[in-house]
């Protein structure tokens, strides 16, 4: 089974004196109650810059543009207990943007201090990766689950030159 391609973006802004980026509260689908990354699976025929354009705009009402995404790398999910879950996802950052973010049928976003993210209500992998894509560093990641589909069993990280 081939792992499903999707990608994320994290829109990073500052405010008062404060970098922010901004994540969602999951309403439906897979990760629902959770707070995660704006982003979603590439279309066919898609890049993963054309896709995550689209997801931005669908989920939070902002306007991206190509040329503004900043290519932070990818992650690996792999869940051994549920191969289908199985992600290859494209991970960007981008400060220029249009627009505010409002709620969808699928997201509700909230930007919070990039010191502060909500690791409780995000997956338990999100504190391996999150903070060293905010901080500017490139890579590929690997994330492997428990068989709780919960919890980090392994994670690893190779560095992407520029």
């Amino acid at each position: 089974m081939t792992a499903a391609a999707v990608t994320l973006c994290f829109l990073l802004r500052t405010s008062h004196g404060m970098e922010q980026v901004l994540l969602g509260l999951k309403k439906t689908g897979f990760g629902v109650g959770k707070v995660v990354g704006i982003g979603g699976h590439v279309e066919p025929g898609e890049t993963t810059a054309q896709a995550i354009c689209r997801e931005v705009d669908e989920e939070s009402g902002i306007t991206v543009l190509e040329p503004d995404l900043i290519p932070a790398g990818t992650v690996r999910f792999v869940f051994p207990a549920r191969p289908e879950w199985d992600m290859d996802t494209t991970v960007y950052l981008c400060r220029l943007f249009a627009g505010e973010a409002g709620e969808s049928d699928e997201i509700a976003p909230h930007w919070y201090p990039v010191s502060q993210l909500p690791e409780e209500l995000m997956w338990a992998d999100a504190i391996h990766w999150l903070p060293a894509f905010l901080a500017g560093e490139r890579a590929d990641w690997r994330i492997e689950m428990n068989p709780d589909n919960q919890t980090v069993a392994s994670s690893s990280r190779t560095p992407v030159d520029d």
